[in-house]
């Protein structure tokens, strides 16, 4: 039986975080260096009474909006639109919270990090699900691309344990390019709805999510491969 001590985390252990280096952050998708312009410039001209808090609020109501717009969706089409509204305000609060505590030399990195990561991850649960719900997308085939890509974030989140360098990107493609993807899927939906198309009694859509899950599998067991032979070597043995 566990102990009281090994079961919650107390004020020393979260003390005892202090002596972890800060993660370097790498961000080198394809909208990276354009995106970097604009969030400075917001946060050069954002409001003072505006804090970091309050845009991971912004940013996670967007995500419930895109959930709502996808789920109403089968009542009329013109829920897409706040679908895409919502990935807007997503892209916005969730891009420029951290932005701003750096801007503003005002960061909490254990906490900043902790609640930013838990509710993406509760974001992107919704975002999929939202999918399922639509009549363009199956849940099952929604529910692989939330898998994959939890997948691909737990990897981040160890090679970020392990290494000290928190990966935004992968190739091409981060964050910011994914919104923009799911956009371009959800106005398709749009000028599509009532109808959809289908192959081999699949929906075009299905495919494209299959296809997409793939690719951050791929994407995954190829980094955890690298990595885990490179740590393998450097501790000695091959992998």
């Amino acid at each position: 039986m566990q102990s009281a001590r090994a079961e919650t985390c107390d004020k020393a252990d979260i003390d005892g975080l202090g002596n972890s280096p800060p993660l370097s952050r790498v961000q080198q998708n394809l909208l990276a260096a354009s995106e970097r312009k604009v969030l400075d410039w917001l946060c050069a001209h954002m409001p003072k009474r505006v804090m970091p808090d309050h845009l991971t609020i912004v940013g996670f109501l967007g995500t419930i909006m895109i959930f709502l717009g996808y789920f109403a969706s089968e009542v009329d089409s013109y829920w897409f639109l706040v679908v895409i509204a919502g990935y807007a305000i997503n892209w916005f609060g969730d891009s420029l919270d951290g932005s701003l505590a750096r801007y503003r030399h005002t960061e909490r990195p254990k906490f900043g990090y902790f609640i930013d990561h838990s509710l993406d991850a509760v974001g992107n649960l919704l975002t999929m699900v939202g999918l399922g719900c639509t009549a363009f997308v199956r849940m099952d085939v929604a529910l692989l691309a939330a898998a994959c890509y939890l997948l691909l974030s737990v990897h981040t989140f160890l090679a970020a344990r392990i290494l000290g360098t928190f990966r935004l990107s992968y190739g091409l493609m981060g964050p910011t390019e994914l919104r923009l993807m799911l956009i371009g899927l959800t106005i398709a939906m749009f000028l599509l709805d009532p109808y959809v198309p289908r192959l081999g009694g699949h929906s075009a859509f299905d495919l494209f999510a299959t296809f997409v899950s793939a690719a951050l599998f791929v994407i995954f067991a190829t980094q955890t491969f690298v990595l885990a032979r490179a740590l393998r070597q450097s501790e000695g043995g091959l992998l």
